[in-house]
């Protein structure tokens, strides 16, 4: 394939504004839970564009508009009707009402006539066809697709930035934007509408299957990556150009960086890059959100792991230096490092935290004249084992006063609370039980430290 910016550039545009029309209303219904919603909308318009069809005799695009409009919002309200007077699931009632109308549509595709002459077919509803549209604008010709994309684009933005505090509240609480005055139904409609008209006019671009994950998956994936809801419309608009940018580069170079052999199809006919743009658009925007789902900082699974993993370790350090406190105040100044991992358990844990305050500066290592290692607190070390020890202590305290526990019962459930009290809770446990010097085992409680150090 040889790249030609006068087709290839008004691919990538279309592919472009396809791709952020959908995410930017995507986000909303990601939000609202209506992820099939758009799935559905992105079927179901097919029965109102052959019906305009039909009519019209012609791929107009207002009556191809208008009959999409009116399918979708149908489709809303079908499922809105099923849901709640046939008491099904929300999804179901998508399912269902989706299905049918998609399937009566390319009924009505095979039997329209004078189909055969246009390219209104399910090969081109289903796949798009941005060659054609690359074509449209070889020579430096305007495509009227990337108008209609453009159009959409710009309303979408228009539209979104006008209700931007309303579909904010009805995507979180539809109940409290109704308390407050916003008809959240016809915020519900307007939004179907919005997606109805992106469905429409992203046909041509991507297709009808390929829609659903221009409107769902940029939106997935700026949700993994962000928890403010303009920071998320960013990304996802972010995910979605790139997308679209990576997909038609991919699905140009991507055989031939493989070493499979291409053909270049000519001006003048079908090129099977239709299909293979639009599908890498969705294939690289999967990849993004597999990306986000492994790598996210927060709601990625290694993300995830990582935490889960730092929180161990914190506990285990947590544990090692309450353990040598407590072996200073026996007046057992030094401890062998086989000892506390014997002791603590979890050894590779152990000897990782171990590393781990050494290297922040809270452990001494030191070789035994047995040429066993030695671990020594620092005097920082001191501080953050007072911290331990202290909370472990007053939590004690406290449980021994409001809880009928008896003493040999209060160790346990310290010990699991000492790592998450907070110098905060800390304060206010010792308001709690201000004469709490020593703990219900007679041992003193450290006093607070105004030194406290960060030990995560």
């Amino acid at each position: 394939m040889v790249w030609e910016w006068s087709i290839d550039g008004w691919i990538l545009l279309a592919g472009v504004l396809s791709a952020c029309s959908c995410a930017l209303v995507g986000n909303f219904l990601v939000l609202r839970k209506l992820s099939l919603m758009g799935d559905a909308i992105s079927h179901a318009v097919l029965p109102g564009l052959v019906i305009a069809f039909i009519v019209t005799n012609s791929r107009a695009s207002l009556p191809m508009f208008v009959g999409a409009v009116i399918v979708g919002v149908l489709t809303a309200f079908l499922t809105q009707v099923i849901t709640r007077h046939g008491k099904v699931e929300h999804g179901a009632a998508m399912g269902v009402v989706f299905s049918i109308l998609f399937a009566f549509g390319l009924v009505l595709i095979r039997r329209a006539p004078g189909a055969d002459h246009v390219d209104l077919d399910p090969e081109c509803v289903l796949l798009g066809n941005m060659m054609q549209i690359g074509m449209a604008g070889f020579g430096g010709m305007f495509p009227t697709a990337i108008t209609n994309l453009l159009i959409v684009m710009a309303a979408n933005i228009l539209f979104v930035g006008l209700f931007y505090k309303e579909l904010r509240i009805c995507a979180f609480d539809p109940e409290l934007a109704t308390s407050l005055g916003i008809p959240a139904s016809v915020m519900h409609y307007a939004l179907m509408v919005m997606v109805a008209i992106t469905t429409i006019a992203s046909f041509e671009a991507v297709g009808s299957i390929l829609v659903i994950a221009m409107l769902i998956v940029p939106a997935v994936t700026a949700h993994l990556l962000a928890d403010r809801l303009g920071a998320m419309i960013f990304l996802s608009l972010i995910a979605a150009a790139v997308s679209a940018v990576m997909g038609h580069v991919l699905a140009m170079f991507g055989p031939g960086w493989l070493g499979m052999k291409t053909t270049v199809a000519s001006l003048a006919e079908t090129s099977p890059m239709t299909a293979e743009t639009s599908a890498m658009m969705a294939v690289v925007a999967g990849a993004l959100l597999l990306a986000a789902v492994l790598f996210s900082p927060e709601h990625g699974l290694l993300g995830r792991a990582y935490h889960r993993f730092a929180l161990a370790t914190r506990i285990v350090g947590q544990d090692v230096l309450g353990w040598l406190y407590r072996g200073q105040e026996a007046g057992k100044h030094v401890m062998m490092r086989t000892e506390v991992i014997r002791v603590i358990g979890r050894s590779w844990q152990s000897r990782w935290a171990l590393r781990r305050l050494q290297h922040q500066g809270l452990l001494d290592v030191e070789t035994h004249e047995s040429g066993e290692a030695g671990l020594r607190l620092t005097q920082r070390g001191r501080i953050q084992a007072e911290r331990v020890v202290g909370s472990h202590r007053l939590w004690e305290s406290y449980m021994s006063e409001h809880f009928d526990l008896a003493d040999d019962h209060l160790h346990e459930p310290a010990n699991r609370m000492e790592h998450f009290i907070t110098p905060e809770l800390q304060d206010e446990l010792r308001r709690d039980v201000p004469d709490a010097t020593r703990d219900p085992h007679g041992k003193p409680v450290p006093p607070l430290n105004d030194s406290l150090l960060d030990d995560s």
